[in-house]
């Protein structure tokens, strides 16, 4: 699973969502990317099992490239606990992903094969997704 190697505080506090991603908002590396058209947490877990169903369907043909990275600690008090008595314990990682971020990129296999794995990477994550297609290689 993704996660930082180091912090340099080990919890944080809740942010506000920002509005729509301009920075990473454009396919870079790859060919055909996975944008997000809703914003929300995407867990290191969710991370690792959409790149699993990509690579699998591609056939580990091409290239993918992950543009998220969970970098944001969220932190949970156990069951059956009373309130107060601080902020819970680290549980785990998760990326914040605002609308019009690209999360994935592909590169090296067919539009076919690319739209069929970005659309079973997309099942596996808890946002609304589009494919899109860089800019520079869309013909007119």
């Amino acid at each position: 699973m993704l996660q930082p190697k180091r912090t340099k505080y080990r919890k944080q506090q809740k942010p506000v969502q920002k509005s729509i991603d301009v920075r990473g908002s454009i396919v870079s590396f790859g060919i055909y990317g996975l944008k997000a058209i809703t914003g929300g947490r995407i867990t290191s877990r969710q991370i690792e099992s959409a790149r699993i169903a990509m690579t699998r369907y591609m056939k580990r043909e091409g290239q993918v490239w992950i543009r998220i990275f969970p970098d944001k600690p969220i932190t949970r008090k156990p069951q059956e606990v009373r309130m107060g008595k601080g902020k819970g314990s680290l549980d785990h990682y998760v990326a914040m992903v605002a609308p019009g971020r690209i999360m994935f990129e592909v590169d090296g296999v067919s539009l076919e094969i690319a739209q069929e794995a970005l659309r079973l990477a997309a099942q596996k994550l808890p946002v609304l997704t589009k494919l899109t297609v860089r800019p520079d290689m869309v013909k007119f």
